[in-house]
């Protein structure tokens, strides 16, 4: 059974003082640099909640040209972005930008039909809103996935790359999902992100994928985010892969830093769409069609591998708070 929701949401908000104190929300496409608080985050989750009898303890966000996952949820409640209030809206192709909640294998599971990118105008902050969204709805696992470029010389087109860690390459500009005052009803000023990455679903998992015939196409490695939206230059990935770069890519570390300041537990692939191009002589060019091409071929396989891991997460019983 599927059931749509509507009504006259917004794509970002920006609150003006208004008689008596209280607060009135105005539509903008991107907003500022000041991230919304915690009232305006519940706002989101407070109008989700009501609509749905679902109570979701797993999140899944899907990449480029990956949403098919959200269509073998049963008893689906479906939330376009701009029906949601305060929430941002998708631009990308590949990403239907809907809010999709419903049960894969017995399990409830809220899953993100497309995400949001730095190059669209959002700041990260907002990039990553939607992760508080799920905290303050009682998610307390993530499962990320993406479309990446591959670096990794050992890799081929259609590998899903299980991901270890990653470099933050516009943390190192100085910019963060996490900047500005910490509110602590989420997580600490300072969290740790050495085990960003959950070891025991990654060991689980690599166990496992023998059973799904995946063992050929399924690997381990370091992502690294850009900010796009030009794809790399030469320069750019020689660079990369001499620090240890296996797949590069637009999204993500937003998502995975904000999860873990909310204590949840996260699990990450990307879907290897395209080999970066590191020689100067070549007339190879990287492109959308290409990553919306791979990701359609390995739809299958991947909700096979997404279907897995949330079985894992489900029998495990994790909850916030238990590192």
């Amino acid at each position: 059974m599927e059931r749509k929701q509507h009504q006259n949401g917004r794509a970002g908000l920006r609150a003006l003082a208004s008689g008596g104190g209280s607060m009135c929300l105005e539509q903008t496409v991107s907003g500022d640099d000041t991230p919304y608080p915690y009232e305006v985050i519940k706002e989101s989750a407070d109008f989700l909640l009501s609509r749905t009898k679902l109570r979701p303890k797993i999140g899944v966000i899907c990449g480029s040209g990956l949403g098919a996952l959200a269509e073998q949820l049963e008893d689906r409640d479906i939330f376009p972005y701009d029906t949601i209030p305060n929430f941002p809206v998708s631009t990308v192709a590949g990403h239907a930008g809907r809010m999709v909640i419903g049960t894969l294998d017995g399990v409830a599971v809220m899953c993100m039909q497309g995400r949001f990118h730095s190059y669209e105008g959002y700041p990260l902050w907002k990039c990553a809103m939607p992760v508080r969204v799920m905290k303050l709805m009682g998610v307390d696992q993530l499962l990320v996935t993406n479309a990446a470029g591959g670096i990794n010389r050992q890799f081929n087109i259609g590998d899903i790359m299980i991901i270890k860690d990653h470099i933050n390459m516009q943390g190192f500009a100085g910019d963060s999902p996490l900047r500005g005052r910490n509110d602590e009803r989420y997580g600490p000023r300072f969290p740790a992100m050495n085990n960003a990455y959950d070891r025991t679903l990654r060991q689980k998992t690599l166990e496992l994928v023998k059973e799904l015939g995946l063992q050929d196409v399924v690997r381990e490695g370091v992502y690294v985010m850009l900010g796009g939206p030009t794809y790399e230059t030469v320069a750019e990935l020689n660079l990369l892969r001499v620090v240890g770069v296996d797949a590069v890519g637009m999204s993500t570390v937003p998502e995975v830093v904000v999860a873990r300041h909310c204590g949840m537990r996260v699990f990450a692939f990307s879907l290897i769409t395209n080999m970066c191009i590191i020689e100067y002589e070549t007339e190879a060019k990287a492109s959308h069609t290409e990553v919306i091409e791979t990701a359609t071929m390995r739809q299958k396989d991947l909700q096979k591998l997404a279907r897995l891991i949330i079985k894992i997460m489900s029998e495990d019983g994790y909850e916030a708070g238990d590192e």
